[in-house]
């Protein structure tokens, strides 16, 4: 009894044994290297190393955008136990000023990793670098900081949670701003911990380059500011502008207002994040009665002196209608431009044959790409000779059957302004290692020469009289001279013109005899005004006059520049006395006494008003149309920070024909 006791103990003590050995050679021997590279996977890990996105600056090496070092905290919920879960809760709640609770619900998820901070800034993770508790580790994840918020959104673009970069700038040379990924081999313990790197193993990121950016960010600024202000007082659904220098295609500002802001990206729909200065076309309008004209001039077939008939505003051509907004018997080719007359440019265009005035209006880069360093541009449309009905080069002659974007426009401007050169815009000055090796400089990219320098010239005076004696009158600026063409377009809805949606824009440049700056204003469905001249037109002036005082030298003002720059700080008005439908206009005096009380608008239009109240800072609303007959801050009442002022208005003579 005892021996079969002892021989089944026997048994079992071998049967133990014989298996152990078999799982030894098993593990040792069988499944050696197998084992050997889960043991390594398990310790051993290759880990990406991010480089360092490139800085982003302006022209004067304002820095735009930048990179902070943030991290992302998690827990292996695998390596804690209870106890240490609320110690990491109470230690995560102090350091990051949030409930316990927070952290322990987190812990409670049903994942084994979990992520208790995204994106925390360095500063708060210097402690817990230091910090031991099992399953604990953190992962680099940089922020992308724009440090002005919404300023040139659409121009800068933005990472995405991949760090890659989206729209702007920062996508079209995303490849020279990210740089090159490194690697390393981490070995870490039973606990997470990292115990050593293996130097041998280790790829250093190799930084991405920087870029220093055409854009001034004074104006940049200015043009956003009064696009904004603009929005605010016509209405629309939107605004566009962009500044160029017209002698090397530099842009040095450009802006959509609906904006947004690029810290926060994920916030905004794709529809305001699209850059509508490149992707969106519309029919320009009469501001394309500056290309008819150029060409006309360029091949002789017209002088500004000569005499048109112009129909007293309406005239029939091929079985259509085409009117002007104001009668005229005759004007010269240079009041045409001046009155924006559709009848007078449609009978001068005859004189051109559809393949001569296509190849004018190609070479000044309309129906193509600018190729500008940004995604998404649009090339706009010119329809080629071949598909032109008996109509096209006519309509075509004042800005329909023809879509073009902002930026073609501001381009084809300035080639009209600087003696006839088209340039490639720039947007790019220069790339520069993170050694700061200059990798890429600009320089001017001449497309080609599509009219003469002497043409270009008499197109300057031309449009310089539009703002003198025409329809951009209200550009008009005591600071700096101004010229440029209004334009007014209908907007096409479900394919057919409407009669209360316009583009209404302006195209502009100053100063006027030396062109350092062409600006083109697009503002979509103003509910105010509507003409570009009423509308788009002021903005210019306003953009104008704020970029001159910023920046005096380089856009060379008037003499008497500390005057005038005194005169734009206090409203003021001529001591003359304005006359509008027939009733007389009070005048506002500038004193300082006058700029610290409401002055009396009773009588004055619309326009006025809001330029005075702009002036001094007071926020309105406005009721009717026509000019001002009430007002809720009484005449001589002391002015206060922050108040508004309801103006009511009453139409005095609706039937007024109003040109631009």
């Amino acid at each position: 009894m005892i021996k079969s006791r002892l021989l089944l103990v026997f048994l079992v003590i071998l049967v133990f044994f014989t298996g152990l050995v078999i799982k030894l050679v098993d593990i040792q021997v069988i499944k050696k290297d197998e084992l050997k590279y889960f043991a390594l996977r398990q310790h051993l890990k290759e880990e990406t190393v991010l480089a360092a996105r490139g800085l982003i600056y302006d022209r004067n090496d304002i820095l735009l955008a930048y990179n902070r070092n943030d991290y992302s905290l998690f827990i292996d919920k695998r390596q804690t136990t209870k106890s240490s879960r609320e110690k990491i809760a109470e230690t995560f709640g102090k350091l990051f000023s949030r409930n316990k609770s927070y952290y322990m619900g987190l812990l409670k998820e049903n994942k084994n990793i979990i992520c208790l901070e995204k994106k925390a800034p360095g500063e708060k993770t210097l402690y817990l670098q230091s910090y031991k508790e099992p399953g604990f580790f953190y992962v680099p994840n940089p922020t992308r900081i724009y440090q002005y918020g919404n300023l040139a959104a659409h121009l800068l673009g933005y990472v995405d949670a991949d760090f890659e970069g989206r729209n702007g700038i920062e996508q079209y040379w995303n490849k020279s701003l990210k740089g090159i990924e490194g690697r390393r081999i981490i070995e870490r313990n039973g606990l997470g911990d990292i115990t050593s790197i293996a130097d041998d193993e280790t790829k250093a990121a190799i930084p991405g380059n920087s870029i220093v950016l055409t854009i001034n960010k004074n104006i940049q600024n200015i043009l956003e500011e009064e696009l904004r202000e603009g929005l605010s007082l016509y209405g629309g659904t939107s605004a566009s502008g962009i500044i160029v220098d017209p002698d090397n295609g530099e842009i040095l500002a450009l802006a959509n207002i609906q904006d947004y802001d690029p810290n926060n990206y994920s916030k905004y729909s794709n529809d305001i994040r699209r850059n509508r200065i490149v992707t969106d076309t519309y029919e320009p309008g009469s501001t394309f009665k500056s290309f008819s004209i150029a060409a006309l001039i360029d091949k002789k077939l017209c002088s500004l002196n000569e005499k048109v008939f112009v129909e007293n505003g309406k005239y029939k051509f091929n079985g259509v209608y085409i009117r002007d907004t104001h009668k005229h018997e005759w004007l010269t080719a240079k009041e045409i431009i001046e009155q924006s007359s559709n009848i007078g440019i449609s009978k001068l265009i005859q004189r051109i044959d559809n393949e001569t005035f296509y190849k004018y209006l190609r070479g000044f880069g309309f129906g193509s790409y600018t190729s500008v360093d940004l995604p998404s541009e649009s090339k706009g449309r010119l329809k080629m000779p071949a598909g032109w009905n008996k109509l096209t080069k006519t309509f075509i002659s004042y800005g329909y059957e023809v879509s073009v974007t902002p930026l073609q426009l501001a381009m084809a401007y300035s080639a009209l302004l600087n003696g006839g050169i088209l340039y490639q815009p720039q947007l790019v000055k220069k790339e520069i290692s993170p050694s700061g090796v200059i990798l890429y400089e600009s320089s001017p990219k001449e497309v080609r020469q599509i009219i003469s320098a002497a043409t270009s010239d008499k197109i300057r005076e031309l449009l310089k009289g539009v703002v003198k004696n025409g329809s951009g009158k209200n550009a008009f600026s005591n600071l700096v001279e101004t010229g440029g063409k209004t334009g007014t377009s209908q907007k096409l809805v479900n394919g057919n013109y409407s009669s209360k949606e316009y583009n209404s824009s302006f195209a502009g440049f100053f100063p006027a005899d030396n062109p350092k700056a062409v600006c083109v204003i697009l503002v979509n469905s103003p509910s105010v005004g509507r003409y570009g001249g009423l509308v788009a037109a002021p903005i210019f002036k306003n953009i104008a006059e704020k970029v001159v005082v910023s920046d005096p030298v380089e856009f060379q003002p008037p003499a008497n520049i500390k005057e005038v720059k005194d005169e734009i700080k206090i409203i003021y008005a001529a001591d003359s006395k304005k006359e509008n439908n027939n009733q007389e206009v009070k005048s506002f005096k500038s004193s300082e006494e006058n700029s610290r009380v409401m002055p009396d608008l009773r009588n004055y239009t619309v326009r006025d008003a809001i330029q005075v109240l702009s002036k001094l800072g007071i926020k309105y609303k406005i009721k009717g149309t026509g000019n001002i007959v009430q007002q809720s801050i009484m005449p001589g009442e002391k002015l206060r920070k922050n108040i508004s002022c309801e103006l009511i208005c009453n139409v005095t003579n609706p039937n007024k024909a109003v040109v631009y």
